[in-house]
């Protein structure tokens, strides 16, 4: 079975859910043939201080417990956070339970109109201070949902990666969604962004569950834009298209990371957007991802 099928199935599941359904059996069964199929794990694994969590996967515990959730993730593990939501904390703060829990801040999301308006100095001055290297904008308004809208976008965002740079920030990413892969007048929206930006200010921050939710190939994507993607939001699929722990689903991992050093991956944040317990996704994803060989 080759990486088309593999990919076709994972697509099915999601396909189904978009349409209101359950995938039922033959995605099952497409999800154990994945399995039985896929490619052979090599000997490459995901370094130690790659593997991090986006923290708005953990926002219900940190809303109460900000620096003993922390905590937890340093004892799991996790090496990284991406910071994602603030709970009435400054960035200072922030930087001071991250210190104390012995992890990294590596970026921060940030809206679009923060990051293409006037606020954009203090979200580069608060990703310093948080100790991070990139200001992340999560998501477009839908009112440049349309080629030209991307266009504006991205030049909008090589201005702002212009800002980081010269700031002393890699760059500025931008956080994909499903509907940014979507095809508008003959242009797939989220190719327009790739190739009217700078690589050297643009980058992306790729989520894989989006991705292939939208209908793209991440492998693909890794090889056909070699050092876009500095870091992943690693996210899993269940068979009925929902989110689910890293690991647990129908998305193989061990293919698509197969090009994630020609992607430049360097961080794998792990992301669920709605777990009924965030601290066993955390512990199940991180023990999933640490163990993993591609």
């Amino acid at each position: 079975m080759g990486r088309r099928a593999l990919l076709t199935a994972a697509l099915g599941a999601g396909t189904a859910a978009a349409l209101g359904g359950g995938a039922g059996p033959a995605a099952a069964a497409d999800a154990a043939a994945r399995r039985r199929c896929g490619p052979k794990p090599g000997k490459r694994r995901i370094p130690p201080g790659g593997i991090g969590m986006h923290l708005y996967t953990m926002r219900g515990p940190l809303a109460t417990d900000f620096a003993g959730t922390l905590q937890q993730l340093s004892d799991i593990g996790y090496a990284t956070v991406g910071v994602s939501g603030r709970h009435g904390h400054n960035a200072q703060q922030i930087r001071g339970m991250i210190d104390d829990a012995g992890l990294k801040a590596v970026l921060e999301h940030v809206g679009y109109d923060i990051v293409s308006g006037s606020g954009l100095p203090k979200a580069i001055e608060d990703v310093h201070t948080l100790g991070g290297q990139w200001v992340v904008v999560p998501s477009l308004p839908g009112s440049l949902h349309s080629p030209a809208g991307f266009r504006e976008a991205a030049r909008a965002l090589n201005e702002a990666g212009q800002a980081c740079r010269d700031a002393g920030l890699e760059q500025v990413l931008f956080h994909n969604h499903g509907s940014d892969h979507e095809t508008v007048d003959g242009e797939v929206l989220f190719d327009i962004l790739v190739n009217e930006t700078d690589p050297e200010l643009v980058a992306l921050e790729f989520d894989v569950y989006w991705g292939v939710r939208g209908g793209a190939d991440p492998l693909t994507y890794f090889r056909r834009y070699p050092g876009r993607f500095p870091a992943l939001h690693v996210k899993d699929m269940a068979e009925n298209g929902d989110f689910a722990d890293v690991g647990s689903g129908v998305l193989d991992f061990v293919e698509m990371f197969q090009g994630a050093e020609s992607g430049g991956v360097r961080q794998w944040l792990v992301e669920h957007d709605n777990p009924s317990d965030p601290f066993a996704t955390a512990r199940n994803s991180y023990e999933y991802l640490a163990a993993l060989r591609y």
